[in-house]
């Protein structure tokens, strides 16, 4: 079934919220998806340097000579730690932790984005990682029913395959062992058996070629077989699309301070002004996009 929110910040005022405000969305859509949870941060971070996010399963032992053997700044949170690297230097950062700190998962690169997701329902996973103290300019969440693969912290959502991008999923899709193929020849993996990373993947591929976020979306209408409504998040936008027969529910939400997204309008109810917001249900086989 799964449970999906998302949060765009027109209203600058309103940035040092976006935490409290992404987490009390996501908790209501809690009976949505018991296995597991996860929330997607934009957030700039300093002039000239990218952030990474990466996960143990052992933090104590992964996260404990860290610093000292990547030579960056790195913030520990839980499982999870960011860490802030010189643009220069990201991708050779990278390579060290694939061969020196194999326990170490990468969760998302960029300028902006932070991923934090755990096994757990939503409350557990935001007090984990003290998401509602969290601002930014934009986030996107998700709760998830397994379906299709193991409940485990990989397999949880979003999905980050390209940097400052990622991906939520309520849905199935039924021609992603193909595209995971084809993706391959093409030079682009992906990390785990969930569908979902398939469609973040590709999505990347499609804007490495030269597609904005739109434009990769409405390919996806034919290249993507399935049940699906997506939530989308780029460095500076926010994206939704629902597949043509658009079995899954979604409810969006504008007002001048905010775009909002809920699987259900529930999600919603709790945002400043939600009363006098504008507020559909997305048309099938049509992107709604906003970008900073």
């Amino acid at each position: 079934m799964c449970g999906i929110v998302g949060l765009f910040l027109k209203d600058k005022q309103l940035q040092p919220q976006l935490g409290i405000l992404l987490t009390d969305m996501l908790v209501t859509m809690s009976d949505r998806g018991p296995d597991s949870a996860g929330i997607a941060v934009y957030r700039e971070t300093a002039s000239g340097c990218f952030k990474i996010t990466v996960q143990s399963a052992n933090p104590a032992v992964d996260f404990a000579d860290l610093h000292q053997d990547l030579g960056v700044k790195i913030e520990v949170i839980d499982t999870h730690a960011i860490l802030t690297v010189p643009s220069d230097e990201i991708a050779e950062v990278l390579a060290q932790i694939e061969v020196a700190h194999p326990g170490l998962r990468v969760m998302s690169r960029g300028k902006a984005i932070e991923i934090y997701k755990e096994v757990g329902l939503p409350q557990s996973v935001a007090d984990r990682f003290n998401i509602p103290d969290l601002s930014g300019s934009h986030g996107i969440g998700h709760t998830r029913m397994a379906t299709e693969s193991a409940v485990t912290t990989l397999g949880a959502h979003p999905f980050s395959t390209g940097a400052d991008q990622c991906l939520v999923h309520n849905g199935s899709l039924s021609n992603h062992n193909r595209l995971r193929r084809k993706l391959a020849r093409q030079g682009t993996q992906v990390q785990t058996e969930n569908d979902t990373e398939v469609a973040a993947a590709y999505l990347t591929h499609r804007m490495e070629q030269g597609d904005d976020l739109g434009e990769a979306l409405e390919a996806g209408l034919s290249d993507l077989d399935g049940f699906y409504t997506f939530v989308v998040g780029t460095e500076n936008g926010f994206g939704v699309l629902r597949d043509p027969i658009a079995c899954k529910p979604a409810v969006l939400a504008e007002t001048d301070q905010y775009v909002a997204f809920g699987s259900e309008y529930r999600a919603l109810v709790n945002l400043p002004g939600i009363a006098h917001a504008n507020v559909w249900e997305p048309e099938p086989a049509t992107v709604y996009f906003w970008s900073h």
